[in-house]
């Protein structure tokens, strides 16, 4: 059943209504914007530099605190904040220069665990402990190696060609 148009009105009926716009270009350039993203966060040690970021950012604000405080933590306060912020360059540099990830990587293991001592516990252990696993991880990654070529010219652990004689075994040889 269909429905005539008001009167005064010339136009199609309901069932022939032209369809909403879609928003096919948005959704493309949403879904090329995070395959991009996908392409450079696979090319450094994202998932590290995010980690040693969070301990940073933990250790460098839980000191922060209304100035009546920060007056009673003096100095201890001040180092901590300082251990945070090497955290946090060391985070950004591992992201930023994925080829200094060691040195970055060590130096924010090493902060992490001195953060214990000097920044109230080491931000309650939860920055210490993000920062060393962070640290780490930035340590230990290593950049994805292009895939080898399946039956390529390098492969040395193939057995006899495809269509060579194998050689019967000799009966009566002697050897089992």
């Amino acid at each position: 059943m269909t429905t005539d148009p008001p009167s005064g009105q010339a136009g199609p009926t309901a069932s022939a209504e032209p369809a909403e716009p879609s928003r096919e270009p948005d959704q493309g350039r949403a879904h090329r914007a995070r395959r991009a993203f996908r392409r450079w966060r696979r090319t450094r040690p994202f998932w590290a530099a995010l980690w040693t970021g969070t301990g940073g950012f933990v250790i460098f604000f839980l000191p922060m605190a209304p100035l009546g405080k920060i007056l009673q933590v003096g100095v201890g306060g001040i180092a901590g904040m300082a251990g945070g912020v090497v955290i946090m360059a060391m985070a950004l540099l591992v992201l930023l220069l994925p080829s200094q990830r060691h040195t970055a990587g060590v130096i924010a293991v090493i902060a992490g665990v001195a953060s214990f001592p000097l920044s109230n516990l080491g931000g309650l252990f939860v920055g210490m402990v993000l920062s060393v696993l962070g640290g780490s991880m930035a340590f230990a990654w290593l950049p994805e190696k292009p895939a080898r070529r399946r039956g390529g010219p390098l492969r040395r652990d193939r057995g006899p060609a495809a269509g060579t004689p194998v050689p019967p075994a000799s009966v009566g040889s002697g050897s089992v």
